[in-house]
């Protein structure tokens, strides 16, 4: 039986990335840029947002939901800037998958990206669900999204993480053109090139179980030292086993609280005390594989 799916990967034998230094792993930070894109009535959406919030389990209501409002409020306000005091104090590269609504209500943040020359990848154009928008619509959305990340940042994004995808995501990614990677993926410890749409394209695949968002779900943490551990057991399991790579997912209004982010700074001093790590922005990881393992159709 033949299906458009790949469950056979690198098999027993996944290639040596050759991570510079003679690193053991590669290690990435996403901080998730979403506050004010989420769904909301204000935003012409038929509910209020139901998702990733203190509010475990909140339900969608057709007017202005304020508890919620202010709960991603305080990722954008609060949590935003106590991630990026922690991450710059200690020199440490992020990326941020920034939705571009989002960016577009704080242009504050975004210089502050910038500035600490932080890789803004595009997030989509709104924090919604597309798995059941229609293709056109979704399609229209990249190319907007694309437009108003230009004009924010001063340049196009590089990097693609819908999140919410829908069935057509990849493929209009890909026919887009312009992203050197595509994160929309959870599929492997490596990048690895996707070539179902007609032109190769790099996935550098992401993470939703190292990432902050279990500590809002009914399955996950509840609490920072539990997330700690969780973080230092996979980057040490990783650094056992040599050659992979290992992202940390991130949100203002989730680890950018208090309790939570002093557990992340412990684990950002575990990793960089361990002397097994590359920490590198997700461009910089790409940019690495397309260099050292191109397409084998790109190879001259």
């Amino acid at each position: 039986m033949s299906l458009p799916r790949d469950l056979v990967g690198y098999g027993a034998a996944p290639p040596d990335p050759c991570w510079p230094n003679g690193a053991r792993v590669a290690v990435q930070f996403v901080v998730n840029y979403e506050e004010g894109a989420e769904n909301s009535v204000l935003n012409g959406d038929q509910g209020s947002e139901a998702f990733l919030s203190e509010m475990v389990g909140a339900g969608s209501h057709p007017d202005r939901a304020m508890a919620m409002e202010s709960l991603y409020e305080y990722g954008s306000r609060a949590g935003f800037w106590r991630l990026h005091r922690i991450f710059t104090a200690r020199a440490l590269p992020v990326t941020v998958f920034g939705v571009a609504k989002a960016m577009e209500m704080n242009p504050e943040a975004v210089r502050a990206m910038l500035a600490a020359d932080w890789e803004i990848a595009s997030h989509g154009l709104r924090w919604i669900d597309y798995q059941t928008v229609p293709e056109d619509v979704e399609r229209a959305h990249i190319a907007e999204a694309i437009a108003l990340h230009a004009r924010l940042t001063g340049s196009r994004p590089l990097g693609w993480y819908q999140g919410r995808t829908s069935p057509h995501t990849a493929r209009l990614v890909a026919e887009e053109g312009g992203f050197v990677y595509d994160a929309d993926s959870y599929a492997d410890d490596l990048p690895y090139w996707d070539t179902r749409y007609g032109r190769p394209q790099l996935i550098v695949p992401y993470t939703l179980d190292v990432n902050d968002m279990k500590m809002v779900a009914y399955n996950g943490f509840t609490e920072g030292e539990q997330f700690f551990r969780h973080m230092r057991d996979s980057f040490d399991q990783l650094v056992e086993e040599g050659g992979r790579m290992m992202s940390v997912g991130l949100h203002g209004r989730i680890a950018g609280k208090p309790g939570r982010a002093r557990w992340l700074a412990r684990f950002l001093d575990h990793v960089t005390a361990s002397g097994h790590a590359w920490v590198a922005r997700r461009i910089d990881i790409a940019r690495h594989w397309m260099e050292v393992h191109p397409h084998p159709g790109e190879q001259t």
